[in-house]
């Protein structure tokens, strides 16, 4: 029997180690990549569908949910030119750490504004998106650090029981104050509906150390906070912007009211309800626009919001067609939604919401 090594075995020379070697998989992965990003996109088919069936939702049988099965007159052909001035996705980028500071969450004072609005510079971004941003990006923290707040929840009793504030323990940990303070409530064993029935009556059920606590956290909390009045009435006076916008343009459409009563009637709950159902055949930029949804605040490209908005889209698309999404504050041109044209609010009047902005500005300043 040979004892001789077969010389092509356990081979170290440069020419096996380029057959088999860890940088040339690596190569041919690049190369792949680059070929097949290189390569021209047919029309994608959900896109397509959508068009298809916001063009033909009139001709449906029976009616898509929320169409009259007969309009008088018919559906009308209406062609609008919209203005985009979306933020380019690199500028938003570089937005991202000037607006966000580890453990600040709350309203920011006159002089972080300025400091923001000066470190903007010339960006083509105004300062109201850049603080629209901050909002998104300190919403998208909370939701993912809250398995990490949980995970640390005991931690956080500790050393809150041991004499530290929320406020301090959010600044260091960067956590939102009111989620942080939940968990400590949480983590003295409180269920989940016991602090919800908590902080809804916080005056007659928290000690008077947790009560002092809890309204320092939800001065300081504009992500979390229990009492999301005043953001619900702004956006419902853009919601009425809006409509007087598309009533200016002799658009015929059925608002978020009248769906939202018409479902709960046949179906017991709210079903599917755009701001906006339109009953006119319109095109805007050349785009079928079946239904509107409005959003007060600025489209970031950032994926839990983009999730989010996309799931309600496909729930319109499913029974209308192709619709659009105008943002208050305008979008980044990286943000893209199947289903749905991106829209700013740079054709409509704001001076309403303008207006009721600068009056709660105002009274907030006065109580300061």
């Amino acid at each position: 029997m040979s004892t001789k090594k077969n010389p092509n075995k356990d081979s170290t020379s440069p020419k096996s180690s380029k057959k088999g070697g860890k940088g040339s998989r690596q190569g041919k992965t690049r190369r792949g990549g680059n070929k097949r990003s290189g390569k021209p996109q047919g029309p994608d088919p959900f896109v397509e569908a959508a068009i298809d069936r916001a063009n033909s939702r009139f001709e449906q049988k029976p009616p898509a949910m929320g169409l009259p099965a007969e309009l008088s007159p018919e559906p009308q052909k209406i062609k609008l030119k919209w203005k985009l001035t979306p933020v380019p996705k690199q500028v938003e980028r570089e937005v991202h750490d000037i607006v966000c500071r580890p453990g600040e969450f709350g309203f920011l004072d006159d002089d972080r504004v300025d400091e923001i609005a000066d470190l903007l510079g010339k960006r083509p971004i105004s300062l109201e998106q850049a603080l629209s941003l901050r909002a998104a990006l300190n919403q998208e923290k909370a939701v993912f650090s809250h398995g990490r707040l949980q995970r640390r929840a005991q931690e956080m009793l500790r050393k809150y029981e041991g004499g530290e504030s929320v406020l301090s323990l959010s600044k260091r940990y960067d956590f939102p104050p009111v989620n942080l303070f939940r968990a400590i409530l949480s983590a003295r064993n409180w269920s989940k509906n016991r602090i919800k029935e908590t902080l809804r009556e916080p005056e007659r059920k928290l000690n008077e150390r947790d009560l002092k606590e809890f309204r320092k956290a939800e001065a300081e909390d504009r992500v979390t906070h229990v009492n999301q009045s005043e953001t619900h009435h702004a956006a419902d006076l853009f919601e009425k912007v809006l409509c007087d916008h598309f009533d200016a343009n002799g658009v015929r459409f059925r608002t978020q009211t009248d769906l939202l009563k018409e479902q709960v009637e046949a179906e017991g709950r709210p079903v599917r309800t755009p701001d906006l159902l339109m009953l006119d055949h319109v095109e805007i930029n050349g785009v079928p626009v079946a239904w509107i949804d409005a959003k007060h605040f600025y489209g970031a490209n950032l994926s839990f919001q983009r999730k989010k908005t996309q799931k309600q889209v496909n729930r319109y698309v499913e029974e209308w067609g192709h619709g659009a999404i105008i943002y208050r504050h305008g979008f980044c041109d990286g943000l893209k939604l199947k289903g749905a044209i991106l829209l700013d609010a740079s054709p409509i009047d704001l001076t309403e919401l303008i207006e009721h902005n600068q009056r709660l500005n105002d009274e907030r300043i006065s109580e300061d």
